[in-house]
């Protein structure tokens, strides 16, 4: 089969079925649904509304199908622009910086469609069996010492020997900040939380979510997939739980760094300043006796869960004493990847 007969294979069977209408959902791409994931009551002692969004439910079981997807239908807009003429480039290749979760979620993702395999930038201290499920999946693995310095977008292509790529961990083109999960945001805030809690690691979840809560809070022509109430989400506290020691047991929280954040403390205070997001809204650092108990909560609930993906109920935990008990709590849960047994720190 020819090289233009394969694109246009790969174009013809990535479906959109739409980019915000609810009843035409486009993710998962093997069964749409909006909600995608479920979210489920969750008994924590002291607390009497807590909610849990369930996103091991995706298919490789955790939140970063999500951006798996958006990075096939960025395919499908270049494979478009090609058949149109608009370019003649050939269809290049992704790189990004990973711990796993995110490489394995887009290299099945790709593998699906038959699109050229992702070129991943990854710790070398990096769990073997991770690194061996990556290649396994035909991920193309460059392996660094990434605590040495933050590296820019450039350096990051240098390295994974992809001069005329696209570095997903960067690239403001493809709109991180709110597109990579803009889905997943309008099914959280619809649960109109008094305090919601969602995991840090890179940050594009955390930026997605309070985003988009901003743009719907600020307006009254509203995304058709919003169905929140404005008031509440108005005094909702966004928290976003993180780590600062690269021996946490919540290792994908940790970067040594993270060049790319549109986060910073000035941004999150405009925010609270105008009104878009509760007053206690900020990301704080999780103390590792609370991840033990998150875990141990999760677990006797028959949650699929990970350290990293449940940090969001170790912070709840941590600051139970200044969230009211009857508030309604929303603790998203990033899942756990269904490989991550793999790794020597689940």
């Amino acid at each position: 089969m020819s090289l233009i007969n394969t694109e246009r294979q790969a174009l013809f069977s990535i479906n959109v079925a739409s980019e915000n209408d609810p009843h035409k959902p486009e993710f998962p791409p093997d069964n749409p649904s909006f909600p995608a994931t479920p979210t489920i009551q969750l008994h924590v002692p002291g607390f009497t509304n807590v909610w849990l969004k369930d996103e091991s439910k995706n298919p490789t079981g955790t939140h970063k199908d999500r951006l798996a997807w958006e990075m096939v239908v960025t395919y499908r807009e270049i494979l478009q622009a090609k058949k149109d003429r608009l370019v003649t480039d050939e269809l290049p290749h992704l790189s990004i910086i990973t711990s796993g979760s995110a490489g394995i979620a887009i290299q099945t993702m790709l593998n699906k469609y038959g699109l050229p395999p992702l070129k991943c930038l990854v710790d070398f201290k990096l769990s073997p069996k991770i690194v061996e499920k990556l290649a396994s999946l035909g991920c193309q693995i460059y392996p660094i010492d990434l605590s040495r310095k933050a590296l820019s977008w450039k350096e990051i292509l240098e390295y994974t020997e992809n001069p005329a790529g696209i570095d997903v961990t960067s690239a403001g083109g493809l709109d991180p900040h709110t597109r990579f999960y803009d889905w997943l945001a309008y099914e959280v805030i619809n649960q109109s939380p008094d305090y919601c809690f969602i995991p840090f690691g890179t940050g594009h979840l955390y930026e997605n979510i309070v985003n988009i809560n901003k743009r719907e809070v600020s307006t009254v022509h509203h995304d058709p997939r919003f169905k929140g109430n404005v008031q509440t989400l108005r005094r909702c506290n966004f928290i976003g739980a993180t780590v600062n020691d690269p021996n946490s047991k919540a290792d994908k929280l940790y970067a040594p760094h993270r060049p790319f954040l549109v986060f910073e403390e000035q941004w999150l205070r405009c925010y609270r300043l105008e009104g878009f997001i509760g007053q206690e809204s900020n990301v704080y650092v999780v103390r590792e006796k609370f991840v033990d108990e998150a875990l141990e909560i999760a677990r006797a609930q028959q949650l699929t869960v990970e350290p990293s993906g449940i940090a969001g109920l170790a912070l709840l935990l941590q600051l139970k004493d200044r969230i009211p008990s009857d508030k309604k709590i929303l603790i998203v849960s990033t899942g756990k990847t269904k490989t991550s047994e793999h790794s020597n720190k689940s």
